[in-house]
């Protein structure tokens, strides 16, 4: 159930913050020590680099982390001048930490493909939960800004960019299939991290451009009880100014939506499409 952000106690707001930071670094590491780390999968970030360097050296992961993601959101800080937070501050430390209480935890799989599968979700679990406290666990996020602010190549480039270096360089110490399963890794944390803030819910947006659009808007109001706006628009053949109505409503309301509009306007023209999150009366309130 979402939560009236603005009716909660603001002091509550921040712990839950905060939590929010703990239990996703947790799930984090977790997923690092229980999938990724037995089955040699370095899907990027600090946490793959650490991965590597064990392979490589025999260098404890979590001295690794800590040894990278202190100095880079020191870096950050200075280089970039911007006030990351506590929290994030806190994802940065913690993550490590916990990577070191579950260090000696035995692998729930030896399969690679199972580890790159539940080690992708697991991470992908944790930094959305991360990402809903308004912070982040550093690493990678704050390199790619440091090399975007020099070269002026686009955020989202520089992190593939740096974690394409690094699941490149795990072909060579591990091999290409784990280079492979790390992808999928890396494929899934994206898609759960998605996910996580928006929800598994799809609500659905409809476009109706009808004749009879106050009928159409009468019927919605009453047999629905969902809301319409009525936004001006005009015939690409005709160049005539034909109103467009746009209603949003939940996946089960489709269906008699659609009935409705068909009963007052057989001809109507309607695009439903997916609303990934909706936000107010309704609907979810943050």
């Amino acid at each position: 159930m979402a939560v009236r952000r603005n009716k909660v106690n603001p002091k509550i707001l921040i712990a839950l913050d905060y939590l929010f930071v703990l239990v996703g670094s947790a799930f984090v590491a977790l997923a690092f020590n229980l999938f990724l780390a037995p089955n040699n999968i370095a899907s990027g970030g600090v946490v793959g680099i650490s991965l590597i360097l064990k392979s490589v050296f025999g260098w404890m992961p979590s001295v690794v982390q800590w040894s990278l993601n202190i100095p880079l959101f020191i870096a950050g800080v200075v280089i970039l001048g911007k006030n990351f937070g506590v929290k994030t501050l806190v994802g940065t430390l913690f993550l490590p930490f916990v990577v070191f209480l579950s260090e000696g935890a035995e692998g729930v799989t030896t399969d690679p493909l199972l580890g790159a599968l539940f080690g992708g979700l697991g991470v992908g679990l944790g930094l959305g939960i991360v990402f809903r406290g308004k912070a982040s666990t550093g690493g990678i996020d704050l390199a790619a800004q440091i090399v975007h602010k020099y070269t002026g190549l686009s955020l989202g480039l520089c992190i593939l960019a740096i974690d394409g270096a690094i699941v490149t360089t795990s072909a060579f110490v591990f091999s290409i299939e784990q280079a492979l399963y790390a992808m999928i890794g890396m494929f899934l944390t994206a898609k759960t991290i998605d996910l996580v803030q928006m929800g598994l819910g799809y609500s659905k947006m409809a476009y109706i451009i009808t004749e009879h659009e106050d009928e159409v808007r009468d019927e919605i109001f009453k047999e629905i009880d969902r809301g319409v706006t009525r936004i001006s628009a005009t015939g690409g053949f005709t160049d005539h100014e034909r109103p467009m109505l746009m209603c949003v409503v939940e996946q089960f309301e489709v269906t008699k939506l659609k009935e409705h509009i068909r009963k007052v306007d057989p001809s109507a023209f309607v695009i439903i499409v997916n609303a990934n999150e909706v936000l107010g009366e309704g609907f979810k309130q943050s």
